[in-house]
């Protein structure tokens, strides 16, 4: 019988995929749920591993988890909840019926499918959006008051509050994340994520818009982020249960000048303008806390802001991405810099 088995939802996905990739190399064998509403090719290389198996389904459905398993493994002991209507400018697109129905209702399901199979801990990725703006401008902690500003954070706090709801009472172990703003490359590349965006931009354009230019947001690699969501996978339930961990680095706490100067130092022609125009969508102006997830989990990271951008930057200029405006590597066509 399979000993180390792991169902991720929404696994074709920036994070999904980069995460079995890295589970299948530590031994796990992994069942991807995804209705591969960006594509598939991120999960192509994975196809002839005898530990991978894939089921095309809409995670909102009842009978999601149970469908996609195998009778031959045995019953997940994690599963890792990723899919969703992410980030705010895609909410907004769909509207709050559809955003609540595949960030609300979806999780309930399979937190519900979860316990009724006896799986053992069910992993979380909600958002550091639910933080908001900072009162005070000191750091937030996972302590903190959520003061969502968009549709999309607004899902994730309700997420967030029923599977707390359920932690004390339930077979099944909820575990919260809350990762901060991602970069770096994944075998589903994003180019709607601002560090990834600009070099993009400052790579094609050779310009950069700015907005919201004082506001101070905080970065992590995905291999970093992935990093910590398996610690999650593998430390002692009673250690989890119930937990909310922010998952990022104090070096990646930083303002958008920062990055852009970062951006500068590799593509120095770049044109810089700037526009002093808010949104009431995604409104973040934080300073992170990552005191909680270093001393419980021991995390710890390996990459900065400045290699994310020469990763990217590298990947285009050699042509590995040949599209890279293709509307397939972004969860939504309106993005705000």
């Amino acid at each position: 019988m399979v000993e180390k088995h792991v169902l991720i939802t929404g696994g074709a996905g920036y994070i999904g995929s980069f995460l079995t990739g890295e589970l299948l190399r530590d031994g796990y064998h992994v069942t991807v749920v995804d209705d591969l509403l960006y594509g598939g090719e991120s999960l192509l290389a994975y196809l002839p591993n005898q530990r991978f198996h894939f089921v095309k389904a809409d995670v909102w459905e009842s009978r999601a988890i149970r469908n996609a398993l195998r009778d031959d493994w045995a019953t997940p002991q994690a599963v890792i909840h990723l899919a969703a209507i992410a980030g705010f400018p895609a909410c907004q697109s769909v509207g709050r019926l559809v955003a609540w129905r595949y960030n609300v209702e979806s999780t309930q399901h399979m937190f519900e499918q979860a316990e009724a199979l006896d799986v053992e801990r069910f992993i979380y990725l909600s958002t550091y959006s639910n933080y908001g703006l900072s009162a005070d401008g000191g750091l937030v902690t996972e302590e903190t008051s959520l003061n969502p500003q968009s549709l999309y954070a607004e899902t994730k706090v309700a997420s967030e509050g029923y599977l707390l709801a359920q932690a004390s009472s339930s077979t099944c172990a909820p575990l919260i994340f809350r990762p901060v703003t991602l970069y770096g490359l994944s075998p589903r590349p994003r180019f709607d994520l601002i560090v990834n965006q600009f070099v993009l931009d400052a790579y094609r354009k050779r310009k950069l818009m700015i907005y919201q230019r004082g506001y101070s947001r905080s970065f992590v690699h995905i291999a970093d982020a992935v990093h910590g969501i398996i610690l999650g996978l593998q430390s002692p339930v009673e250690k989890i249960r119930g937990q909310v961990f922010n998952i990022g680095t104090p070096d990646g706490n930083l303002t958008k000048d920062q990055v852009v100067e970062l951006i500068l130092k590799r593509l120095p022609e770049t044109f810089v303008n700037y526009k002093d125009i808010t949104f009431g969508g995604d409104m973040r102006d934080i300073t992170v806390s990552f005191e909680k997830i270093q001393q419980e989990l021991g995390f710890t990271t390996k990459y900065s802001v400045d290699d994310g951008i020469r990763e990217v930057l590298h990947a285009l200029q050699d042509g590995l991405i040949r599209e890279p405006d293709d509307p397939r590597y972004r969860n939504a066509r309106f993005i705000v810099q």
